[in-house]
Order: C-alpha cells, then structure tokens, then sequence
C-alpha cells in the first residue's frame, strides 16, 4: 500500500525579507458591486477615532523629513511590525525608502500644533518644532510632543491605490507616561480616563535624558513634499 503525500506547507517569508509590490487582483469571484463614494468612505472614516503620529526618517543629505498620520497599525508580535499607510507621492516616503527606516512619534495631547505642522505644506516643519536625533539611527524625535518614540526598519511596502503600506519592524522604542492625542470626527480630542495612564517601566531615554521606556496627510500639487494619507479618509485632501 503506497504512503499518501503530505499536503505542502504554507509558505512562509522570512522576518528579513523585503516585500514590494501591488496587491494582485483575485481569480476567485467576488462581489462586483461599484465601490461607494469617496464622501461616503471619508465620513465613514471619520466616525472611527484613532490616535494621531508623526512619521520621521533623514532623506539621502540628512536632511529629516516627516508627516502627520493616523494611519497606524500593529501587525505582529514576532517580530514586532507595525504598518504605516503614506501617499506614494510623499516626499517621506521616498526618503524613508532610500534610509531603510523610520521613525513614529506618538503625539500626547498637547502636541496638536505639531500634528497641524506636520500636515501642512510649504512650512520648514522642523524650524516649528523642537526635535533632536534619536534612537539606534539617530532619526527625528519631537521630543516636546511626542510621548512614545518607536524606531523601525524597513521590512516591506506594498502599493495599494494612491497610497503605500509600508511595514517597519521595530527595533527601539522609547515611551513615557502622557494623555494620548486622537483625531476624529474632524477634530482633535484628549484620551479622557477614570485614573492617571499606567506608568510603564523605566528605561533609558534615546539620548541619555530623562525617564523613558525602551494617514499621513501631505499635498501632492505641492511636489510631493509632505502628504497625509490617512487623514484623506477624514478630510478633504487639499
């Protein structure tokens, strides 16, 4: 009697492997219905509050560049990736490709002017804010408005639209105890709670400092030099 075969295993992709690429169209059949309006989808959006992050990395002079998302997921624990969505005509992006890394810098509360900045075109975000170099690759940390630094290395992007996922595993992180800034319903809100956040445990700061624990919206017309994607769900992009 002959041994039947083993099924095949799933392929699996290796933590080091970059991915690039658009999502291929499926041979399955699926529901053909048109997809609905973009005001329908914006307001949709809009009605699920999220927290709000600046994304930062250094383009090929040194130079830091950044923009204001919302769009902000994790993906998997092992290893620790996070996802970011950018507009493929962002000048971060670009920049953040030619580094292999970036950086998110988790807004508190206060920090809404920075989030403001850094959605907003033909301003020098960084002359606006205060920032130093931080973390294993010395990138861009807003360090009055920023509560949570989470460095990351580029792992994979994926075109989507007129937007990119990018995948960053995270190798540093640097977090404090602060009131998180969200954004919905069109503006700008305070994460309200019974009791004080949970103070997490201490560990060095990126540059030594203090105590601390280890959507993008940009304007294509504008060059490309910053955009917001995950703030077009919810605003009108300009």
């Amino acid at each position: 009697m002959g041994v039947a075969p083993r099924p095949p295993r799933p392929a699996t992709i290796p933590s080091n492997t970059v991915l690039s690429g658009t999502v291929p169209s499926s041979t399955v059949p699926s529901n053909t219905a048109p997809a609905v309006a973009a005001d329908a989808f914006r307001r949709l959006m809009s009605a699920f509050p999220t927290g709000v992050a600046v994304v930062t990395t250094r383009d090929e002079n040194d130079r830091p560049r950044g923009l204001t998302c919302t769009s902000l997921s994790s993906v998997t624990l092992v290893p620790p990736t996070l996802l970011v969505s950018l507009h493929s005509a962002s000048g971060t992006l670009r920049a953040l490709c030619g580094r292999r890394g970036f950086a998110v810098n988790l807004l508190h509360d206060r920090g809404r002017r920075a989030a403001e900045v850094f959605s907003s075109p033909g301003l020098d975000r960084f002359a606006e804010v205060c920032w130093r170099p931080a973390g294993l690759a010395r990138l861009p940390w807003l360090a009055h408005d920023a509560f949570a630094l989470a460095e990351c290395r580029l792992t994979g992007t994926v075109e989507v639209g007129d937007h990119t996922l990018v995948l960053g595993e995270v190798v540093h992180v640097t977090q404090t105890s602060d009131v998180p800034l969200l954004y919905g319903l069109r503006s700008f809100a305070s994460w309200l709670t019974d009791s004080p956040p949970p103070r997490p445990d201490p560990a060095p700061a990126p540059d030594g400092e203090g105590t601390a624990v280890g959507a993008s919206w940009e304007n294509p017309a504008s060059g490309g030099e910053e955009e917001g994607a995950a703030w077009t769900a919810d605003r009108r992009t300009r």
